[in-house]
């Protein structure tokens, strides 16, 4: 069984997340830290706020499932020396 499809796709996921990381990072920057109620910031403030969240929430989900996937091939991997070995020495 060959593991490269996997590790494609484990990859691609790992590019996604790195890439929304880079995304949340550009978009953070014109965030302003302080709260200005009286200017009609406050509208802007909550439009980056909600983008935020939303790039937050995609990059938690694809962080769960790059680890998850990593995690599975390298269990794969693993057995698939141990079975191996076990198969050759005997």
């Amino acid at each position: 069984m060959s593991l490269f499809p996997l590790v494609i796709v484990w990859t691609v996921l790992a590019l996604v997340v790195l890439a929304l990381f880079m995304w949340r990072q550009a978009i953070a920057r014109n965030e302003d830290d302080s709260l200005h109620v009286m200017h009609g910031t406050l509208t802007s403030q909550t439009s980056l706020s909600q983008k935020l969240d939303v790039i937050d929430k995609w990059g938690k989900i694809a962080t769960v499932i790059t680890v998850l996937l990593g995690l599975l091939i390298a269990a794969a991997y693993i057995y698939g020396q141990f079975v191996g070995r076990n198969s050759i020495g005997a």
